[in-house]
């Protein structure tokens, strides 16, 4: 498979990685992108690239709950320019897609599309076609998730990240908890975690990891038998990076999330256990231009 000069450009910004160490990535691989990746790693040469990083879509990540924070959405609509994001109208249609999803439950977006709108008379679809002919773009509704518990919700930067964080809690103070709830949906916009927790890595990612560890300690030098043992210590470091109660603390970096929720559970005298989350990034993994939004998240939250 060829490649070309773009596919160099893009390499570079996903890993990080000099040009001809790029371009012999992409000749090793036959110009197949994930395996340039891998064989970047396997020479210690790039740290783990995270695909979600992907950003070109406009549109909004949208995210809210209802009063008492029961029931929870995030949504992302795309449209075709920012300045289409930004206008008011767009940003109505988008708070109403999350409102129907919130009352209606629906299973996905084709059923959401289907559902009449909350306070109106049409359906979503009907309202979709009339946005797209008032605004004079296409827009399409990509994807939502729903939960239903204790549940907080974040914007960042005007909807180019939506989170929704689910817990379980018993916590009698909601002051506390709210602002507790608030750090760990800022702590997903800035960190990004694939996972709630080690149990939650699915095998075949874990394998896929442990295989390019490996590689990277044997082009250290090191014999086979002894790189398995090394291995198994660096996955730690895998687990602490990608899954979120493993994760430093963004505000405090002496604690883990999971420590930092401890500590607060029991300063507010009840339990709190993260259930789940979901992170929206807003055009992620739909074409091939790299955005990082986590260093200034991280920034503001610090």
């Amino acid at each position: 498979m060829a490649f070309t000069a773009q596919d160099v450009k893009l390499l570079r910004e996903k890993t990080g990685c000099g040009m001809m160490d790029c371009k012999k990535a992409l000749t090793e691989s036959n110009g197949d992108m994930d395996a340039a990746i891998d064989y970047l790693r396997e020479q210690g040469l790039a740290k783990q690239a995270k695909k979600a990083g992907r950003i070109a879509a406009e549109g909004v990540a949208f995210a809210e709950t209802n009063a008492d924070g029961t029931v929870g959405v995030v949504i992302e609509i795309n449209a075709e320019t920012d300045f289409v994001a930004k206008n008011a109208d767009f940003k109505a249609f988008v708070k109403t897609c999350a409102d129907t999803v919130m009352e209606k439950n629906p299973a996905d977006v084709d059923a959401l599309l289907s559902e009449t709108v909350v306070g109106g008379t049409g359906t979503v679809a009907e309202l979709l076609q009339e946005k797209v002919l008032t605004i004079g773009e296409n827009i399409k509704i990509r994807r939502f998730s729903r939960f239903e518990g204790s549940v907080v919700s974040y914007v960042h930067a005007d909807g180019r990240i939506g989170v929704l964080v689910n817990f379980d809690t018993d916590v009698s103070n909601k002051d506390g908890f709210s602002a507790y709830a608030k750090d760990i949906a800022m702590q997903v916009a800035a960190a990004n975690p694939g996972f709630l927790n080690a149990e939650s890595v699915p095998a075949e990612v874990l394998e896929h990891e442990k295989k390019i560890l490996k590689e990277q300690v044997i082009n250290e030098g090191k014999k086979p038998e002894i790189a398995e043992k090394i291995v198994m210590g660096k996955i730690g470091k895998f687990y602490k990076e990608n899954c979120l109660v493993e994760q430093l603390f963004v505000k405090d970096n002496d604690l883990s999330v999971q420590k930092y929720t401890d500590k607060v559970a029991k300063e507010l005298g009840g339990s709190i256990a993260i259930k789940e989350f979901v992170r929206f990034e807003k055009g992620e993994g739909l074409e091939k231009r790299a955005d990082n939004f986590a260093d200034e998240v991280a920034s503001m939250v610090k």
